[in-house]
C-alpha cells in the first residue's frame, strides 16, 4: 500500500475495512482487524473505521453500528420492512409475547435462575427458557450459591447482536424496551433484588461450554 503517515486512512485501507465489515457474519471487532491487517499501523486501521463511520452517516439505506463489541454495516431500521419482505420473515423466527417477556427479565436481572423469572413472570418459564437457549439468546453462566445450587441465565452476544446493543449498559429502561417490542412487562420485574453469591460452572455441568 501506499505510504501515509500514522494515523491517515488511505482509501485502499478504507476499502479494505469496509470489505472485511461486510463480509463478516457476525460484528467484527478491533482485534480482529488488527490481526487481519497486522501489517498496517493500528492508527491507520483505527482512522480507517472512524473514516467508514462517518461516510455511512450521510448514507440513507445502510448505517455503520457498533455492536457487540464489534462493527457491522447493516441497513437502517425505517427501511426494515421493506428488507422484512425481501426475506418473507417467518413467524416460527419471531418471539411469543412469552418469551419477550422472559428475555427482558433475563436482561434485567441477570445472573437469574429459572424460579425466580417464573417468580417475576407469574407462570412456570421452563419451556420458554428452552426457546431461548436454542436461539442462543439466553446461555447458563453459573450456578446460585444457594441449595441446590440451581442454574443461573443470562443474555449472550446473540442478544446484543439481535437487539442491536453494543453492551448490556446500552439496555433501555424496561418501559421504552416493552414498548418497543410490544408486550406489557411484568410488574415485578421492577422490583430490584439484591444479586447473591454465583458458582462458577464445573466442566461436567450441561451448558458450561455455551
Amino acid at each position: 500500500m501506499t505510504t501515509e503517515p500514522a494515523g491517515t486512512a488511505s482509501a485502499e485501507l478504507r476499502a479494505i475495512v469496509e470489505a472485511l465489515i461486510f463480509a463478516s457474519p457476525e460484528p467484527i471487532t478491533p482485534r480482529m482487524l488488527f490481526k487481519l491487517l497486522a501489517d498496517e499501523p493500528k492508527e491507520d486501521v483505527t482512522a480507517a473505521v472512524q473514516a467508514l463511520k462517518t461516510e455511512y452517516d450521510q448514507r440513507p439505506g445502510l448505517q455503520f453500528v457498533e455492536v457487540a463489541g464489534g462493527y457491522q454495516i447493516v441497513t437502517r431500521p425505517e427501511l426494515h420492512e421493506w428488507v422484512r419482505r425481501l426475506f418473507h420473515e417467518r413467524s416460527t423466527q419471531k418471539l411469543t409475547v412469552q418469551g419477550l417477556e422472559t428475555l427482558a427479565v433475563i436482561a434485567y436481572r441477570q445472573p437469574i435462575t429459572a424460579l425466580e423469572i417464573s417468580e417475576v413472570r407469574g407462570v412456570d418459564t421452563h419451556g420458554v427458557l428452552s426457546t431461548l437457549l436454542e436461539r442462543h439468546l439466553i446461555k447458563i453462566v453459573g450456578r446460585k450459591n444457594v441449595v441446590g445450587r440451581p442454574f443461573l441465565y443470562g443474555t449472550t452476544k446473540e442478544f446484543l447482536i439481535r437487539f442491536g446493543l453494543n453492551d448490556l449498559g446500552d439496555l433501555p429502561k424496561i418501559e421504552d424496551m416493552a414498548e418497543a417490542l410490544g408486550f406489557d412487562p411484568p410488574g415485578r420485574l421492577f422490583e430490584v433484588t439484591p444479586r447473591e453469591e454465583m458458582l462458577p460452572l464445573g466442566d461436567d455441568d450441561p451448558g458450561s461450554s455455551v
